[in-house]
């Protein structure tokens, strides 16, 4: 198997309140502790998904721009899908700056041939922190180009029902990694937004 990586920052921050590739936590910008965080993992490539191609992107890290556009995480998906040439696809949003790179690693020992990993905290599935088998690629570029529902439960409830991701309960102790907060990461860190 080869894990493709991908950091997801195609979104326009609306729920995060400031630039959230910018924000810094603990003295790194979340578009830095993301790409350690994946780089960590050693994956066999690693890509930065957003609208266009972001300043703060290193030169060896490829870029897709999102496609279609403005269809939320979806589009990331579906360029990373495109232009990755591993067997899997590790997601991951760039507002979620409490996940660790050891969460991942662990994600990663449980990907099997042809099935990803799709985490539940908090009784909510955590497709922006997942591992896909290149195989769902067609769910995600139908769910994409077709109809007017782009959001991510759809994909999800497909790839479970074909088997193509098995789900992962997250426990209660780690179930923080997949907070998207800014003013939680704020309370954390004691760090003010760029």
């Amino acid at each position: 198997m080869k894990i493709s990586a991908v950091l997801l920052a195609g979104g326009e921050s609306r729920r995060f309140g400031t630039d959230k590739a910018a924000f810094v936590l603990d003295g790194k910008p979340l578009w830095e502790r993301q790409l350690d965080t994946l780089s960590a993992v050693q994956p066999h490539e690693l890509l930065v998904s957003a609208r266009k191609d972001p300043p703060w992107r290193p030169s060896e890290i490829g870029f897709v721009p999102d496609t279609p556009p403005s269809r939320g995480p979806i589009s990331g998906l579906v360029a990373a899908f495109s232009a990755m040439s591993g067997s899997h696809l590790l997601a991951l949003a760039i507002d979620l700056p409490f996940m660790t790179s050891d969460w991942v690693r662990s994600l990663v020992s449980l990907t099997e041939e042809g099935r990803g990993v799709l985490p539940i905290a908090d009784g909510k599935e955590q497709p922006l922190a997942a591992i896909y088998p290149a195989e769902a690629a067609d769910i995600f570029v139908r769910r994409a180009t077709e109809g007017s529902d782009w959001s991510l439960k759809g994909a999800v409830t497909e790839l479970v029902s074909l088997g193509l991701v098995r789900l992962l309960a997250v426990p209660d102790a780690a179930s923080h990694l997949f907070s998207e907060s800014r003013s939680r990461a704020a309370k954390s860190s004691g760090s003010a937004g760029c």
